[in-house]
């Protein structure tokens, strides 16, 4: 499946909307392709399909299964051209990724799981009430560049966008639940959840200074709390923040900074 879907997006024309309708008299556009989702479907399918050759052996097919729809999921948030779209495939990466810390079958996996799913939903939450008051302020959901953290929406989005991307405060359910998950369901974890969130900041926050800030804070103390770490899976989970800070702060340096971020 992936590898048809590489083969489909490499042909796909940009700058283009397709596959539009309406819902409760709201525009939606499930398929926008510009050079942004683009880059990061394409990076995203890659992904997935690095990740299924990594599972072969397994023969899990709840898994596997479960891996396929939570990379489809993020590939279709990328492709999203509407705000609302965004927020159904958004949380369809937070129900389909759970199982993939269900699956290892510990008490301690189920209750970082629900742990896990309790903070997603509350991403969601915020991001659906930061819709609204964009809905409410601008009559149109469509996917754009916010100007000023000053409104209500603006900021209800970058917050639904920072548990996601698992800021500063807001990170300990990455740490959480990834070592708890099984070996291939955290190595497909990695690859998705904060990642989009990057991309959601690349698309509505480019060139916002608070998160050059922000970023550069992720990018240092995820190292303290690893050096004094001595689960090898956290010490992991640390690293991906660290990543993750990277991106963040080349995305709070504006367009240039975006190229950078997909560079990393």
């Amino acid at each position: 499946a992936p590898i048809i879907a590489i083969l489909l997006i490499s042909v796909a024309d940009r700058n283009v909307n397709l596959l539009t309708g309406h819902a409760l008299g709201i525009e939606m556009i499930l398929y926008r392709v510009d050079n942004l989702s683009y880059i990061f479907g394409l990076a995203f399918l890659l992904a997935a399909l690095l990740n299924a050759i990594y599972a072969w052996h397994t023969d899990d097919r709840l898994q596997d299964g479960m891996s396929i729809a939570y990379a489809g999921a993020a590939v279709a948030a990328t492709f999203s051209g509407d705000m609302m779209t965004l927020f159904v495939f958004w949380e369809l990466t937070a129900i389909t990724s759970v199982f993939l810390i269900l699956r290892a079958g510990t008490r301690a996996a189920y209750f970082a799981s629900m742990r896990y799913l309790g903070v997603q939903i509350l991403s969601g939450v915020l991001l659906l009430a930061g819709i609204g008051y964009v809905y409410q302020s601008r009559g149109d959901l469509s996917i754009s560049a916010f100007t000023s953290l000053n409104e209500p929406g603006a900021l209800l989005v970058f917050i639904a966008l920072g548990i996601k991307a698992a800021f500063p405060f807001l990170h300990n359910w990455l740490q959480d639940s990834y070592p708890k998950a099984t070996v291939v369901g955290a190595v497909v974890l990695s690859a998705f959840t904060t990642k989009l969130a990057v991309y959601a900041f690349a698309r509505m926050f480019p060139g916002h200074d608070a998160l050059i800030w922000i970023g550069a804070v992720m990018t240092v103390f995820p190292v303290f709390f690893a050096v004094i770490e001595n689960d090898l899976r956290k010490v992991l989970a640390y690293s991906l923040n660290n990543q993750v800070g990277f991106m963040i702060c080349a995305i709070g340096l504006g367009t240039a900074g975006v190229g950078n971020a997909l560079a990393l």
